[in-house]
């Protein structure tokens, strides 16, 4: 016999219990489960700000900061402070565009967090332990943007 009716075909079933998860229609489905993303975002947003604060503190009071004469890339801190608080506005903005779930936004939290990961390392004789804290979320951010849509997919 070609079929037994008393078993329901595969289409009839429906899906399995692990449909849905790890996998999603479109960019923002699959968005909505990946808490690498998320995280990443709020990151973003905190790191953001504290580029924000640290670009205000250079621009207001530029005689907090270490002063170095030997070091190779010496800069006005004012001119440090404005990098800073254009960089970090910016980034908030990307932060809180990662929270759509398009994927350009993905890419240009990338390239920002990138940007400020180098900026960090540059202010690094200005103020190190806040730049060594900014470097380590950076370095974060990049790696939840880039590896966190992957890390839901073989979710049973």
């Amino acid at each position: 016999m070609a079929g037994n009716l008393n078993t329901p075909s595969p289409a009839a079933a429906g899906p399995p219990p692990s449909a849905g998860v790890g996998t999603g229609s479109g960019s923002s489905g699959h968005f909505l489960r990946s808490g690498w993303i998320v995280l990443a975002a709020v990151l973003m947003i905190f790191g953001g700000t504290m580029a924000i604060f640290e670009g205000i503190a250079a621009i207001a009071k530029d005689d907090i900061f270490v002063r170095t004469n030997d070091y190779v890339f010496r800069y006005s801190l004012t001119g440090w402070g404005w990098i800073h608080l254009i960089l970090g506005i910016v980034i908030v903005l990307a932060g809180i565009m990662v929270f759509t779930g398009a994927v350009w936004a993905r890419a240009v939290g990338v390239v920002l967090a990138g940007l400020s990961l180098i900026a960090n390392f540059l202010w690094l004789p200005y103020y190190p332990f806040w730049a060594i804290v900014l470097i380590a979320v950076n370095i974060f951010i990049i790696w939840a943007l880039c590896a966190g849509t992957l890390r839901g997919r073989d979710v049973v």
